[in-house]
């Protein structure tokens, strides 16, 4: 086959990252497996979460209403926005996608921190556009003064993590609004507060509190962490009309499942059950944290559902060591390993290796 004769793709994915999913523990001794490689929530589905997946299952036959309007009315009480403000998609992270095919093109630039959610440089790449990453603080916080200093006329879009995924650290309210005063209006400002439930900072930023008056602020929510319906995949951006449509236009159809939208529904009724999980969940965390600083870990702190391990060149071994004891954990090689809040039972094998590890 001659060069002419080859299927050509676009320059833009020449040296796209692949997407790196948090992989399943590996045991062969019949001992109990845990995986803490996902941000995912441990419990179970509440049984009426369950319920009304399970009726909608039943049409399964039918193609899902595009609509969601059951869903968008849920969202507008529990949110009072209008469904005008409103887009879902296939996870949060779906909505990040349409809004970048939306906004960005070759010659465009995106500013986000860097470490941060790893979807980040794929997304922004696909739209053929330039990731401008800049580095977090020594506390693994965003360096808000760097990114005003990253921002030129090609910028379009600013990506902001809150908590930061993978290493924890909230935004600050005070710090945030100071930073848009520098951002210009025609620039688009995301707010990704897929873990928003478990912060417990009095002084973190509210997305749907900042965007009410500030046209060019999108929050991105999700129901994958906190509600526990990470298979479904169903997230969803707030956000001022003009944006909402540029993000319904570039949505794949039908993308989201009834039986999702139904999940999502039941959800939010349930909403009280679900966030005393979360606040659970919260506690174990702080136990865990305390744990680390006790043996010795310089850990960040985190108001995730998840804790950063900064290992730099160990971070390999040391995910090796903690999967010898049944437990998977998230390496970022080179940086160090991000590890989910899960089982008791899973965060004290985690645990005993990292205190074994500094001995």
């Amino acid at each position: 086959m001659t060069p002419d004769d080859e299927v050509r793709f676009r320059s833009a994915l020449d040296d796209i990252p692949a997407y790196k999913p948090g992989k399943p523990p590996e045991r062969t001794d019949g001992k109990p497996t845990y995986k803490l490689s996902s941000n995912e929530n441990p419990h179970p589905p509440l049984p009426g979460v369950l319920a009304a997946a399970a009726k909608a299952a039943g049409s399964m036959n039918r193609y899902p209403d595009m609509g969601a309007p059951d869903l968008l009315e849920a969202l507008s009480d529990r949110f009072g926005v209008p469904e005008s403000d409103l887009a879902i998609g296939t996870g949060s992270v779906a909505v990040l996608y349409h809004l970048l095919q939306a906004v960005c093109g070759p010659d465009d630039e995106v500013v986000y921190a860097w470490r941060s959610f790893e979807a980040y440089p794929i997304a922004v790449q696909l739209t053929g556009a330039t990731s401008v990453q800049v580095p977090l603080t020594e506390e693994a916080r965003h360096d808000f003064k760097a990114m005003e200093a990253a921002l030129t006329d090609r910028t379009r879009v600013v990506l902001i993590c809150t908590p930061n995924n993978p290493t924890g650290p909230v935004v600050r309210r005070d710090e945030l609004l100071a930073f848009l005063e520098v951002v210009p209006r025609n620039v688009l400002v995301v707010l990704d507060e897929a873990y928003r439930e478990f912060v417990r900072e009095p002084d973190t930023v509210d997305g749907v509190e900042i965007y009410r008056d500030r046209p060019n602020v999108v929050v991105l929510r999700t129901f994958s962490k906190a509600y526990g319906l990470a298979g479904f995949r169903i997230g969803f951006a707030i956000a001022h009309p003009p944006v909402v449509a540029a993000i319904r236009k570039c949505a794949l159809p039908f993308g989201v499942s009834e039986i999702a939208q139904a999940a999502a529904v039941a959800s939010l009724q349930a909403e009280d059950e679900l966030l005393e999980r979360v606040e659970a969940l919260v506690v174990e965390r702080t136990r865990v944290v305390d744990e680390l600083r006790k043996a010795g870990w310089n850990v960040p702190e985190t108001h995730a559902n998840f804790v950063w391990m900064p290992l730099g060149d160990e971070t390999v071994a040391f995910t090796e060591a903690v999967q010898a004891e049944g437990v998977s954990v998230r390496p970022f090689p080179g940086e160090g390993a991000r590890v989910t809040i899960g089982e008791r039972e899973a965060n004290d094998l985690f645990l005993e290796v990292a205190a074994a590890w500094l001995q």
